[in-house]
């Protein structure tokens, strides 16, 4: 379990970690930036992630399938298929970007935030587009276990990023377009490492790279209707988090509030990423074919990622405010992320075991109908993260996983076999 879920949550946390960098960056660059740059990435960036990240993950399945049937052929199809689907998905999110500031201003956003966030968005197009490259290489890897590059490329990628953001925004003072372009450079690197590495030989075992393919123009179909079933379950806490956002921009002193609960939840995100270092990790041994392997690495991963919940529950309960000069060095900021601290410590714990959330009504109806401003708003999206791992414990605790691994036999059988030309032959089943 370790050997894949390691490396995962490495490359995961080392990831999610640019946008903590940058977010840190941009704050002690103004008050006012660091908001927008909140509004820009945790509303229009991680909405276009989520989906992304959602449709993302059918290639989990999909690759994890072909590698434990032995169709090696059919992974780079998958992946070609996945860069297809994904790229017209986000082209369909770009006007997001372009036009941030009327979408921003139309959802009820402070103006003069709105326009700097419209800046931002522009500078931010290339971050919306690696997450491409990034989602289906790291998965065609990590279907095979080959996670030791992967874990280098992101740690590369981490250390050149804090030196540029140094360099370019309290160096050479360019601020907003220093903090961007180091953003998108850091995210980039990885991701032109891992397709050299597909696709130029150093993939070199039964699932070595075969070129491109037609095939991955045929039955595209079925991939979206897989990616679009993935994107409810996977994107349903990002979307939370944008949501939360909003109903915190046009509260009163909504500056302050942004930034507080901007830093709060980028935290509560980074923590995130171990969890869904585990989910991938046990997507890919369920993938495998066996059905007591498949439930053991569930146990392992729910049990390991709420104790890692559990460690740091009491270390963010006890920092406070402590953690936001990290990000501000606002002392009315400071104080508003110490005030939020306890519901994020329990945030992480709940989350380190199921981080899928619900419970919007709930956190609208304390936010705004009983005034309890940000805090309400978080005790609804707490309510939502307990329900929903009440129900998903027992759905898991009564999931029959033999007959998840005839299941998923079933989707390689359907979904065709390659012979040594390339041509599809129908499966007997």
């Amino acid at each position: 379990m370790w050997v894949v879920a390691a490396p995962a949550i490495f490359t995961r946390f080392s990831t999610f970690g640019i946008n903590v960098i940058t977010h840190a960056f941009v704050g002690h660059i103004g008050s006012r930036e660091l908001a927008a740059f909140a509004l820009v990435f945790t509303v229009l960036i991680r909405f276009g992630n989520s989906i992304l990240l959602g449709m993302g993950t059918a290639l989990s399945t999909l690759c994890g399938q072909a590698y434990g049937a032995k169709e090696y052929g059919m992974m780079g199809v998958y992946i070609q298929r996945s860069w297809i689907v994904l790229s017209l998905t986000a082209l369909c999110l770009l006007p997001l970007l372009i036009f941030a500031i009327p979408i921003l201003t139309l959802l009820d956003q402070d103006e003069t935030i709105a326009q700097v966030a419209g800046t931002i968005s522009l500078w931010s197009i290339p971050v919306l587009f690696s997450f491409i490259v990034s989602f289906t290489t790291q998965t065609f890897l990590q279907s095979q276990s080959k996670n030791i590059i992967i874990a280098f490329l992101a740690a590369f990628s981490i250390v050149i990023h804090v030196f540029l953001s140094w360099l370019l925004t309290m160096k050479f003072k360019l601020g907003i377009a220093g903090a961007m372009t180091s953003t998108s450079l850091a995210l980039w690197i990885p991701n032109i490492g891992q397709l050299i590495f597909i696709t130029c030989g150093w993939c070199y075992d039964t699932s070595k790279w075969k070129g491109f393919s037609f095939l991955a123009f045929k039955d595209l179909w079925p991939v979206v209707k897989l990616s679009l079933s993935s994107l409810p379950t996977n994107g349903l806490e990002l979307w939370y988090s944008t949501i939360l956002i909003l109903l915190t921009g046009n509260m009163e002193d909504a500056e302050v509030q942004i930034d507080a609960l901007s830093i709060c939840l980028n935290i509560n995100g980074w923590e995130l990423m171990i969890s869904l270092g585990f989910m991938a990790a046990a997507s890919v041994r369920v993938a495998k074919g066996s059905s007591k392997a498949a439930k053991f690495s569930i146990v392992v991963k729910v049990l390991t990622s709420f104790a890692i919940g559990f460690i740091l529950f009491f270390i963010f309960l006890f920092l406070k405010e402590k953690l936001a000069y990290i990000f501000t060095s606002s002392k009315d900021v400071a104080d508003a992320v110490g005030d939020l601290s306890p519901l994020l410590a329990i945030s992480i714990l709940l989350n380190s075991v199921q981080p899928v959330l619900s419970g919007i009504p709930v956190g609208v109806v304390l936010g705004n109908v009983l005034h309890l401003q940000v805090k309400g708003i978080w005790f609804g999206m707490l309510f939502g993260t307990f329900i929903q791992t009440i129900v998903l414990i027992i759905i898991t605790y009564k999931t029959n996983w033999d007959e998840q691994v005839i299941i998923a036999r079933n989707h390689i059988n359907k979904w065709s076999k390659v012979d040594s030309h390339h041509k599809i032959i129908p499966s007997e089943n």
